[in-house]
């Protein structure tokens, strides 16, 4: 008999359990049983899932409409310095003092402007505002636009760039991971010296497709290994140079959320390696 009510609790729980993950669950015994006591239970524990689930998202939206609104807001200001400045530069009649400050202006707002779109492109990221979909792709075609878009600031410092790619498929977003590689190979460019040179490599494995980028630049100090890939990091030994410490946050925020992972290994004035892994 003791068993008999055992299995019978056993089986009102289980359709509790089942209506929670239809989302039809509702109080059906009204008295002072256990089980009542347990159906009470879940219904507050619900309905303050549901509250918290509503808050969430309102909050999101609240998030998606301020970024929204920013990006909104500072594109026509900065694009209207970019022209101004452009077409000032433009007249004859100015000093070569004045043109040069004219282009200070011209190249800061760009850099401000790429700022802004970064900071804005991985708001969205970590907010789930950009979803990232990997699907099936072509790894050749991957490695060809990032090729496309990296050809002139490599002609520009006579770098070659050899590829060795093993063709096959992996589980990506073509969009979002082209921007991801390509912030490892323009990386890769900028701080490898003129008449240097850059490999990509994808090597295929059982899980992953393993894409290498290697070049033969100033390299990373082992104690920024660790930190190169936080928001706004950039080492002590590149400051001269130009960037703002984001392309690598994203990169490795976009191939996280497909599944995939990222190594590096470097030695100072030899080589960087760059590893990526894309789920198959």
């Amino acid at each position: 008999m003791r068993f008999t009510s055992v299995r019978k609790t056993i089986k009102n729980l289980n359709k509790m359990i089942d209506s929670v993950i239809d989302g039809t669950f509702s109080e059906a015994t009204f008295d002072e049983s256990l089980l009542s006591s347990l159906e009470a239970k879940l219904k507050r524990y619900l309905s303050h899932s549901h509250m918290t689930s509503q808050k969430l998202e309102e909050e999101k939206n609240v998030i998606k409409s301020l970024i929204s609104d920013i990006s909104h807001q500072t594109k026509t200001p900065i694009a209207n310095i970019m022209l101004y400045s452009s077409l000032l530069m433009e007249q004859d009649n100015i000093s070569d003092d004045t043109r040069n400050m004219i282009e200070q202006v011209n190249l800061q707002s760009q850099k401000l402007d790429f700022l802004i779109e970064a900071l804005i492109t991985a708001s969205r990221l970590e907010t789930g505002i950009i979803s990232v979909n990997p699907i099936k792709n072509s790894i050749s075609e991957l490695v060809d636009n990032i090729l496309i878009q990296i050809e002139s600031k490599s002609k520009a410092k006579n770098i070659d760039i050899t590829t060795n790619i093993e063709e096959g498929h992996a589980i990506f977003d073509m969009k979002w991971t082209v921007e991801a590689i390509y912030n490892i190979v323009d990386n890769a460019v900028k701080y490898t010296q003129n008449g240097g040179s850059v490999k990509i490599i994808a090597v295929p494995y059982e899980l992953f497709y393993r894409i290498n980028i290697i070049d033969n630049g100033i390299g990373i100090e082992e104690q920024d290994l660790s930190k190169i890939f936080q928001r706004f990091y950039r080492s002590q030994n590149v400051q001269q140079i130009e960037g703002v410490g984001i392309g690598l946050y994203l990169t490795r925020e976009i191939i996280s959320s497909e599944g995939g992972y990222i190594k590096v290994a470097s030695k100072i004035n030899e080589d960087t390696t760059f590893s990526v892994f894309l789920p198959k």
